[in-house]
């Protein structure tokens, strides 16, 4: 005789079955090669900053002490916080909490405005002190990695307001989360290069 097995039965086993979900690149393909190219231009400068250093170790050092090293780490934890954030937002959104994820999205928002006036406030000294890329080796170096990695928390921060009021409109619902984790992959590469910047330019002696 053969036993017959409810339909109800089946469906609750498949519910209480663990889902097998495949591995996947979070975000867009194309970022990720954005990212790639950035960590390897990145990557190139701070080699050649610990190069040039140990031909003027006394520039650098000497010029090294003129930067704030509190403003620094600062933005270090602007940066971090940021980061945090924006992780968190990814998981509210993909659970469909939008407004909780566009909550946190705002506040990855503030620290990278924070982070911005504090940077473009120390930037702004030392121009104003008479500070150029032709001043010596260092501030060359120090502009260069500074102000590249200033534009790309601008560009991180536009992305994240687009984000945002994309989440407030509920357009993340359902697992639409594409455009999110590839914003937040940007974003979290931003945050790893100035973790390699801040303590190479401000604090190596």
């Amino acid at each position: 005789m053969t036993q017959m097995t409810s339909p109800c039965v089946e469906t609750t086993a498949a519910a209480a079955s663990p889902r097998n979900e495949e591995p996947r690149l979070r975000g867009d393909l194309a970022i990720w090669f954005i990212i790639a190219l950035e960590m390897l231009t990145f990557g190139v400068m701070f080699v050649s900053f610990a190069f040039a250093r140990t031909f003027e170790l006394e520039v650098f050092n000497a010029s090294q002490a003129t930067l704030d090293l509190r403003a620094g780490a600062l933005n270090t934890v602007l940066l971090l916080s940021g980061s945090w954030c924006v992780a968190r937002a990814v998981h509210a959104l993909r659970a469909d909490a939008s407004r909780n994820g566009a909550r946190w999205l705002a506040a990855a928002i503030a620290c990278g405005l924070a982070f911005m006036l504090s940077k473009g406030l120390e930037l702004g000294q030392k121009f104003a002190a008479g500070i150029d890329m032709s001043t010596n080796t260092f501030y060359m170096f120090y502009l260069m990695l500074t102000v590249f990695h200033f534009m790309h928390v601008a560009a991180a921060a536009v992305l994240l307001v687009i984000v945002w009021v994309q989440a407030r409109r509920g357009a993340y619902a359902g697992g639409n989360m594409h455009t999110p984790e590839t914003v937040a992959a940007f974003w979290h590469m931003v945050d790893l290069l100035w973790i390699v910047l801040f303590p190479l330019v401000y604090v190596m002696r």
